[in-house]
Parts: C-alpha cells; structure tokens; sequence
C-alpha cells in the first residue's frame, strides 16, 4: 500500500463513521445512511478493512455497545466487504454486485445479532433489514456508478 491507498482508506473510513454517527441506524430496520459508501469496496479491496474500522467508530453509540456491536458486527462488517468484493470483480467490480452482497450478510447477521440482545425474531427482523440494507446498497452503487462516468477514484 502506498500513500494513496492510505489516505483513500482513511477518507473511506471517516465518511463512514461521520454518516453513521449524524444519520444513525439502531433501529430494527438499521437503515444506516453510511451503507451508501459500501458498494465502492467493488473497486478497492482495502477498502473492506475501511468498512471495518467505520463500523466500530459508529457501533460505539449504539445502545447495544458491547461485544456485539464491537466485536461480532466489524469481524461481519470485514467479512461481507471482502466476499462482496471477490464476488463484484467476477463481474468487472461491478457495484452491484458488491453492494448485494453486503445487503445479505449484512442483514443476516443483524438479525442474529438482534435476536442474541433483544430477543427479537429473526423471522420478523429479516425482511425488513434485507430490503432497507438492499435500498440503501442500490443507492450507494447508482452513485458510484455516477461517479465514476467522470472520475476513477480507485486508480493511482
């Protein structure tokens, strides 16, 4: 990794962490705003460490704190970026794909997570956490889509 890479992954990590803390998600739809940032994991592996780093910044809030949100959730967090990005470069590192891939691991873990603390239903939690993390994934890759047409951020 060289300076760029650095500086890339720390941008990538405090848009995250500033979007999650002002727009936060501890609901159990966890429509968390930040999401939008995960599809550009398509392009940049590293990225997915990024993804990591801003979970934990932003679950250090949450009313659930602790070896869930601290723990399990980042270990998740790094974990569905790295699958979504081996899967999206399949697919020329389509967003899409990346961002797909996030909104179900994601999601599924949340549910668990949710089900462990809150004794909440993983039946009843699951859909609405699959379609608000597909929603905010979409989003997040129509923009890099966007960008993109005019930028290519990923190179150096």
């Amino acid at each position: 990794m060289d300076n760029r890479d650095i500086a890339l992954i720390s941008v990538y990590a405090a848009l995250y962490a500033a979007l999650g803390i002002v727009f936060p998600g501890f609901t159990a739809l966890q429509f968390r705003l930040a999401g939008v940032v995960r599809p550009g994991i398509a392009r940049k592996r590293e990225l997915a460490l990024a993804y990591m780093v801003g979970v934990v910044a932003v679950n250090v809030f949450s009313p659930y704190a602790g070896v869930y949100e601290l723990v399990f959730m980042p270990v998740m967090s790094l974990l569905s970026g790295l699958v979504g990005y081996e899967l999206a470069k399949r697919f020329n590192h389509n967003y899409y794909v990346c961002g797909a891939v996030i909104a179900v691991i994601i999601p599924l873990s949340v549910a668990w997570m949710l089900n462990q603390l809150a004794n909440l239903p993983i039946v009843a939690t699951l859909p609405g956490l699959l379609v608000s993390e597909q929603i905010i994934n979409v989003l997040g890759a129509t923009i890099f889509r966007l960008i993109e047409t005019r930028y290519r951020w990923w190179e150096r």
